[in-house]
């Protein structure tokens, strides 16, 4: 494939070796808002950028009719706008606050665990997260897909940074050296505790992720997620 990396930071260099590997080519690399002639015939984008740039970014690409891999995350309040114009434009746009083959699993081993404990009484649920002290936003994306996983199936009705109250769901944003992502999922009664996680080494495993959802997405039309990758 051809393949244009928008938003040339850390992830961008290991998409960059891990798509070449695979025997892809990197047509562009781009720090700034992509135009059409600087995506250079792309056969799709992979978007890591900031959330400051990532709905003009994702916006350009699928208006010129280039499907979109997408992991940044913080922008999500106009994610519904770019579906809209994906399904317009007839082209295909994939969000994943985790491109990680084991973090997606590991969502859907949470929403299971959710409905399990959905039918026991005396336990509550608490997330926590641990980035590198770089990282913008908080809660991460992938903090905040969890919740959502578990919202969808149990009582709570929303998440919350830190201190929480009543069916709100309560997650904990910790930002410590190089880290590059931990996620916790903790149920916790009088007697014991039930906690589930996933620890990622590196950023390779995310990046190998976004190259693999990038093979699968060429040729498709529509809005779609990491489940429809795995087959979840």
């Amino acid at each position: 494939m051809k393949i244009a990396l928008v938003g040339y930071g850390k992830m961008g260099r290991i998409i960059d070796e891990i798509s070449q590997n695979r025997n892809h080519e990197i047509v562009a690399r781009l720090k700034q808002t992509p135009t059409i002639e600087s995506l250079n015939h792309a056969d799709v984008v992979i978007e890591f950028s900031n959330p400051e740039a990532a709905f003009e970014n994702i916006k350009v690409c699928l208006e010129n009719n280039i499907p979109v891999i997408c992991g940044t995350t913080g922008w999500l309040d106009k994610k519904l706008e770019i579906e809209r114009i994906a399904l317009q434009k007839n082209s295909a746009f994939l969000y994943g606050s985790n491109f990680s083959l084991g973090v997606n699993i590991f969502f859907a081993l949470n929403e299971n665990l959710a409905k399990l404990m959905s039918n026991v009484s005396g336990y509550s649920c608490q997330l926590e997260e641990i980035h590198h002290i770089h990282k913008k936003d908080a809660p991460s994306g992938t903090a905040i897909s969890i919740a959502e996983g578990i919202i969808e199936n149990s009582k709570y009705e929303a998440w919350k940074l830190d201190e929480t109250k009543d069916h709100e769901l309560g997650i904990f944003a910790i930002r410590e050296d190089e880290v590059p992502g931990t996620h916790s999922v903790f149920y916790r009664s009088e007697v014991d505790e039930i906690e589930i996680k996933h620890t990622a080494y590196n950023r390779n495993g995310f990046a190998l992720g976004a190259v693999i959802a990038a093979e699968w997405i060429v040729g498709k039309q529509g809005v779609f997620s990491m489940k429809d990758v795995l087959g979840l």
